[in-house]
């Protein structure tokens, strides 16, 4: 259990991490490493195509808001993991699960 809640955790240490999560968990398929897997991708894609959009506003509010926002779902999503759960990241996560549920 103690892998499983590693590799859960290493999957939302930024593009690497969840390249590393992957290939460990393509031969297991650990159901719980595969949830947090879909839940980091899904943030990390996320935080790309709006942190594009949202650099285009040149707001210091905004751009901060949207860092501290992220900033807490990772969080979130890191300490479900740490704990063995598959508990979805708020607002998003039940999405991302929909989503990339025939991927991982």
């Amino acid at each position: 259990m103690n892998s499983e809640k590693n590799m859960a955790f290493v999957s939302y240490l930024y593009l690497i991490g969840l390249l590393i999560a992957y290939l460990t968990n393509k031969e297991r398929k650990n159901e719980i490493i595969s949830f947090h897997i879909r839940q980091s991708l899904g943030l990390w894609l996320s935080f790309f195509s709006l942190g594009y959009i949202i650099g285009n506003f040149d707001s210091w509010m905004i751009t901060f808001s949207f860092w501290i926002c992220f900033a807490v779902l990772i969080f979130y999503g890191i300490s479900t993991a740490l704990a063995g759960k598959k508990t979805p990241v708020p607002l998003v996560g039940k999405l991302y699960q929909n989503i990339f549920k025939n991927l991982f």
